[in-house]
């Protein structure tokens, strides 16, 4: 048997090389494990991104980007009124952002901004670093500007590593797409500020009311401080925490090189302090104005493009005639409102606590100032003392400085006690116990509001309301509108939106259209009383004079405007026929479809105090029917003009340079609904209502000054009107109940509208006494005002009348019953439905 072969001895060389075979067979295995590994990786990375990139949204939008911005209405002189948006926003180029602005925002946000590609890899290492020195802390963040505007605009703020690939990745390609200004440019006016502002622009605005280039290195900071989280920094609730963040940023302006060492200790050494700009109307007293110009655009634009569309809106408000309207409708209704009595305190309080604190948790109407709310401390034999409600601070406290003021008890005497409506206030108090006691919360004011620390006056808000519009009567314009006591309380605009009976205040369309068709302002028409059939199964309407008894007999045309005569004007509505004083009314504006009843021409159809302004204008401006508005001009985002009230077309206007050639003429697009000369003898009509008619009240505040105007009461008193006009301004007034009632037998347009209307003409024509302008041919005749007749040399009660030409009376024998051929030649007799007015009774 042969023994078996044995492998010969392994020597060390041979050992040697077998480990080497196996550490490469090792290393061979372990690479191509690697290259599967990677290029599985690869692809798992590569179908990652390409799962996340392919529904991401497209940046190109951006290129289009036109974000939600106020729309600004502002007064005809550039004052701005009010602004409406969801998000406050005005946009601003890059180019007019102030460098100290933008610096800010880089050290605050993203110092390496114009290094970086969309993703700064250095921040990321930083923020890794500091996250693990600082577990216990918020983690902090390496987000972009870039990133930032690619959440901001395309994605949603979801904590998702998913949202955060897409956010990388959209970042890299808008740096790829934009320039680094148009990615700061969306930045700076996309991000939310905290208390409703959009952007750096408005938020310069809202919390320190100033431009972006006024404002200061420690303003600048802090807004830059705000994009984390502007709730965390607070002006007044954080206010530590604010300074902080503030001081934070100026520190990294300062090691950026922005501001000096020295203007960073500077800043930071100034406490945080805020002035908050106002969101309501920014011209006082101009809230129902602005709430009908919204209302207006809303119509016209609808919601989106009212507030997020950027219009610029230029109106047609003037703001001292606004201040003066306001003034004197409060007067007013305070004046009628002292005469039905005092109908008690607001409230009772207990004034042995903190009365303050109590007084400034009730809410009190902000549009009623200087009026304050105040607690009876004290009831004297003379006289009240009155602590007032101390106003609340910016940041919500209570100051602890108490305020008190005396009444003396004559500024209470007219605190009689209220009985009704309708019915003159009760007996006068005969000491201040009378009206008040110790705890009654009651408003307060000062006698003259130019000095609160003179003498003041016991005040009660009015039930009764009331409204006044002022329009230029040749454009149209509306120059001031107010529609109530105050906004805060009730937004119904009783200017704008009630409609109410006008009642005499139309009678003026009425006799228009009868000077218009043949009649005199010398006709003779009787009072006396009247009836008049209005259908089968309807009452005979039988319309009674003011004082319901009296009836005056043959009166002038004259005469019935200036004493509001009733029964007189329907029968000359009767000669003249309904469907002419329809068209009237139509022409005029004041109505659009009146019921041809006979009733309506005195004045039962309901209309606002707005068409009836416009309907006076026709007189006023010679004839010409005039659109109201309350905007000249709407403007888009950019500039563009793509609304005006004025549609006149004038190619020659847009000249480079005068050489010579005329001057260009615009044309007068405004139709003519009224004869020239028929205007003009209404407006002396009108004229002696003021002077010798309903309306003397106005002549005594305004003695000497052309005045046209009529008033207007209805059944029961119900509702109070003066509608009145110099040569260049037409005001419409207006006094009722917002639910109808009786205001009282003495509640006239005379005694309750005229007052305020005079008290508002005396402060808008500040003296001045333009006379009204007469058209051509017009003639004046002295005449008898009773009568009509030609008056002779030393006649008392003569008048200077007005007539067109060959109208004029020539003989007395145009006198009751007498028919006269006074035409003159060339001169058409009146139309048939009209029987002659000169010298015939109807």
């Amino acid at each position: 048997m042969r023994a078996p072969i044995l492998p010969p001895p392994a020597t060390p060389k041979r050992k040697r090389k077998r480990r080497k075979s196996v550490l490469l067979s090792l290393l061979g295995w372990v690479f191509a494990a690697g290259v599967v590994a990677f290029v599985a990786g690869s692809a798992a990375a590569g179908y990652l991104l390409w799962s996340v990139s392919r529904d991401l949204p497209s940046y190109e939008s951006l290129a289009q980007y036109e974000p939600p911005v106020m729309t600004r209405i502002h007064a005809h002189d550039g004052q701005l009124i009010a602004e409406y948006a969801r998000q406050r926003r005005i946009f601003v180029p890059i180019n007019t952002i102030p460098k100290l602005v933008i610096h800010a925002f880089l050290s605050a946000e993203d110092k390496r901004f114009y290094e970086h590609g969309g993703i700064d890899f250095f921040g990321i290492v930083r923020a890794f670093i500091r996250n693990l020195q600082n577990p216990g802390r918020r983690p902090e963040g390496a987000s972009t500007i870039t990133q930032q505007v690619a959440k901001n605009f395309l994605l949603s703020s979801e904590q998702k590593y998913e949202r955060k690939l897409k956010e990388a990745i959209l970042a890299i390609r808008i740096e790829r797409a934009f320039s680094k200004d148009k990615i700061l440019e969306l930045y700076l006016n996309e991000i939310y500020l905290g208390i409703g502002s959009y952007g750096v622009a408005a938020a310069a605005l809202n919390y320190f009311n100033k431009e972006l280039d006024e404002l200061t290195p420690e303003e600048a900071a802090y807004l830059a401080a705000l994009p984390k989280a502007p709730n965390n920094y607070h002006p007044f609730r954080n206010t530590r925490e604010a300074t902080a963040r503030r001081n934070w940023v100026l520190e990294q302006m300062a090691e950026n090189g922005y501001i000096t060492h020295e203007q960073m200790e500077a800043a930071k050494a100034k406490p945080l302090q805020v002035n908050l700009r106002p969101f309501g109307a920014h011209i006082f007293a101009a809230e129902f104005f602005a709430e009908e110009v919204r209302r207006t655009l809303l119509a016209k634009y609808g919601e989106d493009k009212l507030y997020g569309g950027g219009l610029s809106v230029r109106t047609t408000l003037d703001p001292d005639l606004q201040g003066y309207a306001r003034q004197a409708l409060m007067d007013g209704l305070v004046a009628f409102d002292r005469q039905r009595g005092w109908r008690g305190p607001v409230d009772k309080i207990d004034v042995t606590a903190d009365w303050g604190a109590t007084l400034a948790k009730m809410d009190v109407p902000s549009d009623i100032q200087p009026w304050r709310l105040g607690v009876v401390l004290q009831v004297e034999r003379d006289k009240i003392i009155v602590g007032l409600r101390p106003d609340r601070q910016p940041n919500g406290k209570i100051p602890e400085q108490r305020e008190a003021v005396e009444i003396a008890f004559e500024e209470m005497k007219w605190a009689g006690p209220f009985r009704a409506t309708d019915k003159p206030k009760g007996p006068a108090p005969k000491k201040p116990a009378d009206v008040v006691t110790v705890g009654d919360v009651i408003y307060v004011a000062p006698k003259d509001p130019n000095e609160p620390t003179g003498a003041w006056s016991l005040m009660q808000i009015p039930e009764v309301g009331g409204g006044i519009v002022a329009m230029d009567p040749h454009t149209g314009r509306v120059l001031a509108v107010v529609g109530g006591f105050s906004f805060s309380i009730s937004q119904f605009d009783r200017a704008m939106q009630a409609k109410r009976q006008p009642g005499s205040a139309f009678k003026p369309l009425v006799y228009a259209a009868a000077l218009d068709n043949g009649y005199t302002p010398t006709s003779i028409v009787l009072d006396a009383p009247i009836e008049i059939e209005q259908g089968p199964g309807q009452e005979v309407w039988r319309p009674q004079n003011y004082n319901k008894e009296m009836s005056y007999g043959p009166s002038t045309l004259r005469i019935g405007i200036e004493k509001s005569r009733n029964q007189m004007t329907a029968r000359l509505a009767q000669e003249l026929g309904m469907p002419l004083i329809i068209e009237y009314a139509r022409r005029f504006g004041a109505y659009d479809d009146l019921l041809p009843v006979l009733a309506m021409s005195l004045g039962a159809g309901e209309t606002t105090l707005l068409r009836m302004a416009a309907a006076y204008s026709v007189f006023a401006n010679g004839g010409k029917k005039v659109r109201p508005t309350l905007i000249d001009r709407i403007q888009d985002r950019w500039g563009r003009t793509i609304w005006r009230h004025d549609q006149r077309e004038c190619p020659d206007c847009d000249a480079d340079a005068w050489r010579g050639q005329e001057e260009p003429e615009i044309p007068d697009d405004r139709n003519q609904v009224l004869d020239p000369q028929t205007a003009y003898q209404m407006t002396s009509i009108l004229e002696g209502v003021i002077q010798r008619g309903t309306a003397t009240n106005v002549k005594r505040v305004l003695p000497g000054t052309p005045l046209a105007g009529k008033t207007g009461t209805t059944n029961e008193s119900k509702d109070a009107w003066f509608v009145g006009y110099s040569p260049d301004l037409v005001v419409g007034v207006y006094v009722g109940y917002d639910t109808p009632k009786p205001m009282g037998k003495s509640a006239t347009g005379g005694q309750v509208a005229a007052p305020i209307f005079a008290n508002f003409m005396k402060m808008a024509l500040d003296d001045k006494k333009v006379p009204f302008r007469a058209p051509p041919g017009i003639r004046t005749v002295p005449v008898n005002r009773y009568t009509g007749l030609r008056a002779s040399p030393g006649e008392k009660d003569v008048i200077w009348e007005v007539f067109k030409p060959g109208e004029e009376p020539n003989d007395p024998a145009s006198f009751l019953g007498y028919e006269t051929s006074s035409y003159g030649d060339g001169v058409s007799p009146p139309p048939r439905n009209v029987s002659s007015g000169f010298g015939n009774v109807y």
